[in-house]
């Protein structure tokens, strides 16, 4: 029966460093829950590219689909400018 009390004082005090450790400020990724990864450079001429052919085969053909299209590849440019601008740089 002794071990089982002691038992009992370890999960006590193990609750207690974790209620501290909770009342701590969230770090800017917890917080908000988003950062942004860096992306490649095909990434950002596949959009590009996308567009383009978009604009100028799709587009006169089908204004919807044309339209569409257009708007997802204009997406996926922002995208990389601000994948571009706002990720972390990785060392290699």
């Amino acid at each position: 029966m002794v071990t089982h009390s002691k038992s009992k004082k370890t999960t006590q005090k193990s609750t207690k460093t974790v209620s501290k450790a909770s009342k701590q400020e969230p770090s800017f990724e917890k917080k908000w829950g988003w950062h942004p990864k860096p992306l490649k450079a095909s990434f950002m001429a596949f959009s590009i590219i996308g567009f383009l052919v978009s604009a100028y085969m799709i587009f006169p053909k089908s204004l919807n689909w044309g339209f569409s299209f257009m708007l997802i590849f204009t997406l996926m440019f922002i995208a990389s400018i601000i994948s571009m601008t706002k990720a972390p740089i990785i060392e290699k």
